[in-house]
């Protein structure tokens, strides 16, 4: 008999013989299922390796996540795809596989979604069978259901490490260069408008976080996004704001939009705004134009001018406006535009760092900053390049001169 008959045997013999499993505490599960193993062992003469692996899996289908829980605490796991409840893949150093292990069943799979979502207050079903979520660590969850998931339920928990990255991090894995770590920084201190760009798995709200450990500690921060991700550890005054989703009636929505409306009222001395997706981006652009300056965002793109151009399109979903009025918002709004990539060798690297100058014949004018120069490419397929100066130096520098900043970058590098 394999582990996972054996696993399926003791779980059965289990729910037989515990009735109100509820009512029971965690360290009484606990011995009840460390009896069952240990009595079996005795008969199979099971390694104590076994008996370990034997007494987490069996609680763990009680009262963990089941066969998840192991991916979940598996620190090096970076990102866990459930496509249906037999197939599992993980990423693991950038590295997508499968994994060997599935659910007893559909229905325990959705039990585990359910007991998921209800934690945070969401409601996923077949009616509204698409919802974000978190785990309690912080890892963000999305969920879609049949009959949108053809081959059955679909879960995909994204993984943030314990300690948020640093941008000291971030130069030593040289995803950003020094110089440019030490010019970002001065332009959040300086209060500058900054947003963030890049594909899927990029990087970027862990970006915003590095980005966020720059704001001075005496102002006040709120944060709204769509699921609690952000890990804000250095400012004491901060707000953190969540969406919530209609009920069953389809009544008690909050959305973005409704969340930066309600914190301008709060007095914030920046608002971040963990991703805009949609008619958002409007109140956003207004709170960054009204007197919020250094304001961060992010959105997803495949280069800085395709995010201005996401940008449009998301405004015009709000508002039916002239596009040159939408790009004189945007250009007056935000100072400086970032993109991020994650390269063919799965690196994830600040690819570009742009200022936003104004808007020229109706079109947006960029001032390219620093720029990703790739240089080859070493024999195990890792890019070898750096992000460099452009030579442009900053021209609005009027923030960073109220705030008494030197940003003049033939001066900062020397």
């Amino acid at each position: 008999m394999d582990k996972e008959q054996v696993v399926k045997k003791l779980i059965q013999q289990l729910r037989e013989t515990l009735d109100l499993m509820h009512s029971i505490t965690n360290e009484e599960l606990k011995e009840y299922v460390e009896v069952a193993v240990f009595d079996y062992a005795k008969e199979h003469s099971l390694k104590s390796v076994e008996i370990k692996y034997l007494v987490e899996r069996i609680y763990n289908s009680f009262r963990g996540y089941d066969v998840l829980q192991p991916l979940i605490d598996d620190k090096t796991i970076t990102e866990i795809m459930i496509n249906n409840h037999k197939e599992i893949f993980i990423e693991r150093f950038g590295s997508t596989t499968q994994v060997d292990i599935q659910f007893e069943s559909e229905q325990k799979l959705e039990d585990i979604i359910q007991s998921i979502v209800s934690k945070v207050d969401r409601v996923v079903n077949e009616s509204s069978p698409i919802v974000d979520a978190r785990l309690q660590d912080g890892s963000r969850v999305n969920v879609v259901l049949p009959p949108i998931a053809l081959k059955g339920p679909v879960m995909t928990i994204r993984k943030f490490p314990d300690k948020p990255l640093l941008i000291e991090d971030l130069i030593k894995y040289d995803s950003i260069s020094e110089e440019a770590a030490e010019f970002l920084r001065k332009l959040v201190v300086s209060k500058y408008n900054i947003f963030i760009g890049g594909g899927t798995g990029s990087g970027k709200t862990t970006f915003l976080n590095v980005l966020s450990n720059f704001i001075p500690q005496d102002e006040r921060i709120i944060t709204i996004e769509d699921s609690a991700e952000l890990q804000i550890k250095n400012v004491p005054n901060l707000v953190s704001l969540e969406t919530r989703n209609a009920n069953t009636e389809g009544k008690g929505e909050i959305t973005i939009r409704d969340l930066i409306k309600s914190s301008l009222r709060m007095r914030p001395d920046r608002i971040i705004v963990g991703e805009v997706r949609g008619a958002e981006a409007l109140d956003m652009l207004q709170a960054m134009n009204t007197g919020h300056d250094g304001s961060l965002s992010t959105g997803h793109a495949n280069s800085v001018k395709d995010m201005l151009s996401r940008l449009e399109t998301m405004v015009l979903n709000g508002a039916t406006l002239p596009v040159e009025v939408i790009r004189k918002q945007i250009s007056s709004a935000i100072d400086i535009m970032i993109h991020l990539m994650r390269l063919r060798d799965n690196s994830r690297k600040i690819v570009a760092i742009s200022e936003v100058l104004g808007v020229e014949n109706g079109e947006v004018l960029l001032n390219p900053l620093y720029e990703f120069v790739e240089e080859g490419e070493k024999e195990n397929g890792e890019v070898i390049g750096k992000l460099v100066s452009t030579g442009n130096n900053l021209v609005n520098q009027s923030k960073a001169n109220l705030a008494g900043i030197e940003v003049d970058l033939e001066k900062v590098s020397g």
